[in-house]
């Protein structure tokens, strides 16, 4: 029996990462954070002075990428890159903005894409991104794609980078934001967008809990 895939897309800021967590942590599944890639794979050439234009040595890097997804005891997000823990160093807002130029290349999604499909593991696998349903995984059995007003998803980011220590003006946010889904819905390599079959969920104005707890309701339906 193939292994069970949940996709779940969406916007940057839509909160599909903190739901994907919480998804597969109920379900007892594997988690893959794809667009953790596209920072770690930015981060990687930035350390290794590699220009963001120069897409065969990115390329390199993305099929090379040394990286590790895990917790601490609180539950809390960690990310490892060639061992070294850069969990709150890919969630700056450069590291953002490095993401979606890179995820732009299709050389370098080319070389994630292998990566990306060696998550699928028993039980099953919960995708968060932003092609997991129309590209990576198009034939998973659910495909969620998780949205929110632009103004929400910048008060949700400015609230989690201030959690983080890390200060941003809530303007700056919003443009940034702005950008970012003008770049990911403009760009000739898999837009985003939702797959044809996707569930669409607003989650403006909604708990975690209740967004969490609607997934799950759908997983059971299928």
């Amino acid at each position: 029996m193939s292994v069970p895939v949940i996709a779940i897309d969406g916007p940057s800021g839509s909160g599909k990462g903190t739901i994907a967590r919480r998804v597969a942590a109920a379900l007892g599944f594997h988690l893959l954070d794809s667009g953790a890639l596209y920072r770690l794979t930015a981060l990687a050439a930035s350390r290794r002075g590699v220009a963001l234009d120069d897409v065969e040595a990115l390329a390199d890097i993305a099929r090379s990428l040394d990286v590790r997804f895990g917790a601490d005891d609180a539950g809390n997000e960690q990310v490892f890159l060639e061992g070294d823990d850069v969990s709150l160093a890919i969630r700056t807002e450069e590291a953002g903005a490095g993401a979606s130029t890179v995820a732009a290349l299709e050389p370098v999604r080319a070389a994630l894409l292998e990566l990306q499909h060696a998550f699928r593991k028993p039980p099953g696998l919960v995708a968060d991104g932003r092609d997991m349903g129309t590209q990576v995984f198009p034939e998973a059995g659910l495909k969620v794609f998780l949205t929110a007003s632009a103004e929400e998803r910048a008060r949700r980011r400015h609230k989690q980078l201030k959690d983080k220590g890390i200060d941003v003006s809530l303007a700056a946010l919003s443009r940034d934001i702005e950008d970012r889904d003008r770049r990911d819905t403009q760009r000739m390599v898999a837009p985003l967008r939702p797959a044809d079959d996707a569930r669409i969920l607003d989650s403006s104005g909604l708990s975690i809990e209740a967004v969490t707890n609607t997934v799950l309701d759908w997983v059971g339906e299928t």
